[in-house]
């Protein structure tokens, strides 16, 4: 019978043969405090001196008066509701909080995900971003040009002037009016009309003058003497001008003299339009029988100005045009971020979407963006907080006769501190700057540490 071992009682660790216990891996600072706040301490005065100091300095100086001796109270927040230049920038912020992340933040995602199906995705996300790359006042200085009334310098008229013309044809005598011993006179719509009725196989002269050489029709061609004809109205319209002085006649078509290619007339009787037409290349027209004992009439249409584009620039519309500025700047950095976000979601979700019958789009609205909730609150967010600061952009497009129209709190932060000479004015504001992007950043933070919890 086999006897049974002595258990051995077990080895204090540390003895010789005993296990060694695992070592705790230290921090570098150890449990030393001190050392800890030694390293922070540079980051704490940096922090201290460049972001608390001026918001207590400024909290502090918004109860002051303008000269910082007297003690205003509240009177400088009362006048950020009173003041119309404040109030026009609270109006303008609002605005821009509404629709500048919102629409950002939806191109971005529309990007994101068409990006996705194109070979050449990376490419056009790298154009799409570059913006970011220009500083905000380059961007302004760009804008200011794209902006621009003159259709020969703004590229933004250039092409809604092209647009509009393709559908509404352009006159090509917007400055043409009768000169000296003219038998036309203004009708008071904008167009001329012949003082005497014309006659069938008598032909009538329209002279005109205002319009440059080099502003006629390409038709234009050397203007001829009508020839009457029997049973019609006939008559030549041109330009009756020549250069030099003394050089050619008046009321008579000369050499060197063009016709008015295109021009539209009308024969008038009793204020209806009995018969039209329309001046050939030498400035000659012809009028059927009925035009007879009728008045000659120039429309208005032939004499309008040239389409000149949209004010884009003027008191009207040049907060959505600075948004639209602001848009293609941000567009890229919320595309890039929705498309690091979408690259995370599952695929088998959507392809299990598109194999139970669901179309793109109700995959796109259903499935995707459900799924980019998080980033798409994070996007709109923090651009959300960037726009209620804005100054850049508003200040270098807007010129001097509608900044007032596009103020926002910033640009009036600026105006009220540096123009105007009232700090305690501008200190309010930039305390109440501060309290409105509290929540917002408040939010962002709330949804970030959920985030990480998950």
């Amino acid at each position: 019978m086999a006897t049974p071992k002595a258990v051995e009682a077990p080895k204090a660790v540390g003895a010789p043969g005993a296990p060694t216990a695992p070592h705790s891996r230290k921090s570098v600072t150890g449990t030393r405090k001190a050392v800890a706040a030694l390293f922070l301490l540079p980051a704490l005065v940096l922090l201290g001196a460049l972001v608390v100091y001026p918001i207590g300095y400024s909290l502090v100086r918004s109860l002051y008066d303008q000269t910082g001796d007297g003690f205003a109270g509240v009177d400088n927040y009362k006048a950020l509701f009173t003041d119309d230049g404040i109030r026009t920038a609270l109006k303008n912020n609002v605005i821009w909080v509404v629709f500048a992340p919102t629409v950002a933040t939806a191109l971005g995602l529309v990007f994101a995900v068409l990006t996705e199906r194109v070979r050449w995705g990376t490419a056009f996300k790298l154009v799409v971003f570059m913006p970011m790359a220009i500083s905000m006042l380059a961007a302004g200085i760009i804008f200011r040009l794209v902006y621009d009334q003159d259709p020969d310098k703004g590229v933004a008229n250039a092409v809604w002037v092209g647009v509009h013309d393709t559908f509404a044809e352009a006159s090509a005598f917007p400055k043409a009016h009768p000169g000296r011993d003219s038998p036309l006179r203004a009708d008071g719509g904008g167009g001329f009309l012949t003082e005497e009725p014309v006659r069938a196989g008598v032909p009538v002269s329209l002279p005109l003058v205002g319009v440059a050489p080099d502003q006629m029709p390409g038709g234009a061609e050397k203007a001829v003497k009508a020839r009457p004809e029997q049973g019609a109205v006939t008559g030549t319209a041109w330009q009756d001008f020549t250069r030099g002085k003394g050089v050619g006649t008046l009321g008579v078509p000369d050499p060197t003299e063009l016709g008015y290619a295109g021009m539209r007339i009308e024969a008038v009787k009793d204020g209806k339009v009995v018969a039209s037409t329309k001046a050939a290349g030498d400035g000659t027209f012809t009028l059927p029988a009925e035009a007879d004992g009728a008045r000659l009439r120039l429309p208005a249409a032939n004499f309008k100005e040239a389409y000149n584009g949209l004010d884009w620039l003027g008191p009207s519309l040049v907060t959505p045009a600075i948004i639209g500025s602001y848009i293609w700047m941000w567009a890229g950095f919320a595309m890039v971020l929705i498309a690091a976000g979408l690259a995370g979601v599952p695929r088998e979700l959507l392809e299990a979407a598109r194999v139970d019958g669901a179309t793109e789009w109700q995959v796109f609205r259903r499935v995707t963006v459900p799924l980019l909730a998080p980033v798409l609150a994070v996007v709109t967010v923090t651009l959300m907080i960037n726009v209620l600061k804005v100054f850049d952009l508003v200040f270098i497009i807007a010129p001097g006769s509608s900044q007032d129209d596009a103020n926002v709190l910033a640009l009036e932060l600026y105006r009220k501190g540096f123009s105007e000479d009232q700090p305690g004015i501008a200190s309010a504001i930039a305390v109440f700057l501060l309290l409105l992007v509290i929540p917002v950043m408040w939010f962002n933070v709330r949804r970030l540490r959920r985030e990480v919890r998950r």
